[in-house]
């Protein structure tokens, strides 16, 4: 264990200096930086193979109670997607909403809103941690990804979640600006992964991610990812985006970002 320290430590103290304009101009110029995205991607495979080795599938985040929670839950990110397909979802009050799962599994789901509500739930009350350097801590409430994945019944070659999103960044040029995020097995079957639908006992706003969002409390926030619309198990990533696993990880951010 203390020798993965000492490498990790080696590749951060190596990163820090060419690391910190890049994080301060923005996401997109990590990707332009193949010397950086060297030094993340070895700073992120010990990270994330030093994590499973002392906490496996079961270490929990921590959990807060009701006294603890942030007066005010900041909106980052995408505020409202854009499009008309979502506009009518808001005005319907995310009746016509439907979350889809499919890909490597044996049944395929179209759930409705009702149906995720009608699932076993989960309430937790969590701290969110932002890359930009915020925290808030807040209460979630959501079906266990676990219980819906289990319903789909995976298929032996699944290997990992990849969350279709409604909102899409059109600066993204290339034509990968539909906004994804992606997790192992190992997370998506972690007791504090939720679909999240309510936050601090009031449904999600639109700000928050409404209808539904990822929880995946050992994660930074940036893997939360809100609006999800589809659930896709797969084996591989590679061929979605810029195949990196997520809108942020194709652009220079860490795949696996735990805490």
């Amino acid at each position: 264990m203390s020798s993965l320290r000492l490498r990790r430590r080696r590749f951060l103290s190596i990163g820090v200096a060419s690391l910190g304009a890049a994080l301060v101009s923005g996401c997109d110029s990590l990707s332009d930086a193949p010397d950086v995205e060297s030094i993340l991607d070895s700073a992120e495979g010990l990270t994330y193979r030093a994590q499973r080795l002392l906490g496996g599938g079961h270490s929990m985040a921590r959990e807060f109670t009701a006294a603890d929670l942030s007066p005010v839950f900041k909106v980052n990110g995408t505020h409202k997607p854009e499009g008309d397909e979502y506009a009518a979802l808001v005005e319907s009050n995310f009746t016509d909403w439907r979350l889809r799962v499919d890909g490597l599994v044996a049944r395929p789901l179209d759930l409705s809103l009702e149906d995720l509500r009608n699932l076993p739930q989960r309430t937790q009350i969590t701290r969110h941690d932002c890359v930009e350097g915020w925290s808030a801590i807040g209460k979630w409430q959501g079906v266990p990804l676990s219980i819906v994945l289990q319903r789909a019944g995976l298929l032996p070659a699944a290997r990992f979640g990849v969350f279709h999103c409604a909102d899409w960044y059109e600066h993204a040029l290339d034509g990968t600006g539909q906004y994804y995020e992606s997790i192992d097995l190992i997370d998506a079957f972690h007791p504090q992964t939720i679909l999240a639908h309510s936050l601090n006992d009031a449904p999600l706003s639109v700000g928050h991610g409404a209808p539904l969002r990822l929880r995946v409390e050992r994660q930074l926030g940036y893997k939360h990812a809100k609006y999800v619309m589809r659930i896709e198990l797969t084996d591989r990533f590679d061929n979605i985006g810029r195949g990196k696993g997520g809108f942020w990880p194709d652009r220079g951010y860490e795949w696996y970002a735990g805490i």
